[in-house]
């Protein structure tokens, strides 16, 4: 993070309103082509006007829901804009930023050379296919997952109307259509797609809430809308259809078996274990490069296929640490994880509130113990959190339950890891790896 960075007010705004708007309607209308805006003059819309007067005028960034995680947006067609994402998260400006767009629209405009007279702003395309640039073979993704949590990798043409700064030196850029009316709504009305990393500091978890968003960056940027709690809870993925087969670059919330479903990708596969992950290379897509995801504690993470996964935490492994530990339960782990403690003596439900596309919440069942040693003596504190069993529920509420612990004081937190299968269970351990410092495997 830039220690030059002027501290500044952060303000929340909530977003009450569901009804922001919709996809055009018509017999000769093509599905996601335009997406318009609500015209109420509602406390909702009014805000998403404030936000996006912001975004055309400022350089910083501002916090917005989607579906998957917060997002850090600013105007992917200006550098100084642009800088402003990098230098609020203090990220480095070598890993590309994922573009979101409200509409096939500024799809089609983007894939376009820029005029040579002109300077880089999103002309009001329409919807005209007869020289369709969307290349064919994301076009039965496009139909399937979107708006939703998928990215796709295009070409850059040149000239661009992209800041160079999005794509970090790449010749293709990652585009997604998110499913949050609120996150379509903000970027129709500004009149430009948002790049948009998730909105918290560099190697942090990613926020799931505009709370997660104020712990992270208050004083770093002016501006949060609060949608509440995302519904997916990991980011999107990321997939590579310009090479043969088809690549995941990014494990996320469209699973592998659904990818290949869709005609023209049958034989993809997964590419996301590769050099950049580790740092050595540059990275091909966005979320590839670098330490992602890491609480302030010590991630211990016990993989599934560990030999002792299912018995819990070995004792030995708290050894040397300032006993304040925590505990991340999924399927199997009981509670405590096979530590020596005693009693639990505070339970509590921690909940976040509802969404704007559902009324369920993200609930973490927290409980707090004395740690002891084998011989009955208090050695410090436990913190057991569990997460649910389901794979969809693990996702959601695995960025909380690590910010969680982190808020109580947790110095290392053990977490069960679930089976890398070909599902969501893909992305959840892609993250968990990135955050662990040790991995038992």
């Amino acid at each position: 993070m830039s220690q030059d960075l002027p501290k500044m007010g952060t303000r929340i705004l909530k977003i009450p309103e569901r009804e922001l708007g919709k996809f055009r309607e018509g017999e000769n209308q093509e599905r996601l082509g335009l997406w318009e805006v609500s015209k109420s003059n509602s406390s909702g819309i009014k805000i998403l006007h404030e936000a996006a007067d912001y975004l055309k005028t400022k350089d910083t960034p501002i916090g917005f829901p989607t579906e998957t995680v917060y997002g850090l947006g600013a105007d992917a067609t200006r550098s100084a804009a642009v800088k402003g994402i990098y230098a609020a998260k203090g990220r480095p400006s070598d890993n590309p930023l994922i573009i979101h767009i409200a509409d096939l629209a500024m799809l089609r405009d983007l894939l376009a050379p820029a005029p040579e007279n002109t300077a880089n702003n999103i002309t009001d395309a329409t919807t005209d296919t007869s020289h369709d640039r969307i290349p064919e073979i994301y076009k039965p993704l496009i139909e399937k997952f979107w708006p939703g949590p998928l990215t796709i990798l295009l070409p850059n043409p040149t000239p661009s109307k992209l800041a160079p700064e999005v794509t970090a030196g790449l010749k293709t850029f990652g585009v997604r259509m998110p499913k949050s009316p609120l996150a379509l709504s903000l970027i129709k009305l500004t009149g430009a797609p948002l790049a948009a990393p998730s909105a918290n500091a560099s190697t942090k978890p990613s926020p799931t809430t505009a709370q997660h968003v104020l712990e992270d960056l208050d004083g770093r940027i002016e501006l949060i809308l609060d949608g509440g709690p995302c519904l997916v809870g990991v980011e999107s993925t990321v997939v590579d259809g310009l090479c043969d087969p088809p690549v995941i670059l990014r494990p996320g919330g469209v699973s592998i078996d659904e990818l290949r479903s869709c005609a023209g990708w049958e034989k993809v596969e997964g590419g996301y274990k590769d050099e950049s992950e580790l740092g050595k290379s540059a990275p091909r897509a966005p979320g590839m490069k670098y330490k992602h995801y890491s609480p302030k504690a010590k991630v211990v993470l016990y993989e599934a296929s560990f030999a002792h996964s299912k018995d819990g935490v070995m004792p030995v492994e708290i050894d040397g640490y300032d006993l304040q530990v925590g505990i991340i339960r999924t399927r199997h782990w009981k509670p405590g994880a096979g530590l020596h403690c005693g009693g639990f003596k505070i339970r509590e439900t921690v909940k976040t509130d509802a969404s704007q596309d559902s009324q369920e919440m993200v609930e973490l069942d927290v409980q707090e113990a004395d740690l002891h040693a084998e011989n009955g003596t208090d050695i410090g504190k436990l913190m057991d959190v569990s997460i649910g069993k389901d794979t969809r529920s693990i996702a959601q509420g695995l960025f909380s339950a690590l910010r969680e612990l982190d808020r109580r004081g947790a110095k290392v937190i053990f977490v069960e890891g679930i089976l890398d299968d070909e599902d969501i269970g893909a992305a959840v351990m892609n993250r968990l790896r990135k955050a662990a410092s040790t991995i038992k495997s």
